[in-house]
């Protein structure tokens, strides 16, 4: 039958601990601080890695988007 859909198999599980326990041992928040200002650009990705890429709403109440310009300074 294999593993329940969506569990981490062995490896991905043991290596997912590792990174976690090196950002810990690295200074955690601060060492992502850290890296923000020094490497945005790799840091950027890694914040695309861990939002999810869909957003899902209440079919019900749907999320709306609004959007306009302003008008500019002395208008």
């Amino acid at each position: 039958m294999g593993r329940p859909k969506g569990s981490l198999n062995k490896n991905t599980a043991a290596v997912k601990d590792m990174v976690l326990t090196a950002l810990s041992n690295a200074g955690g928040v601060k060492y992502l601080e850290q890296q923000a200002q020094e490497n945005p650009t790799a840091f950027l990705t890694l914040v695309g890695k861990v939002i999810p890429l869909q957003v899902a709403g209440d079919p019900d109440k749907p999320i709306k988007h609004l959007f306009g310009w302003l008008p500019s300074d002395g208008s």
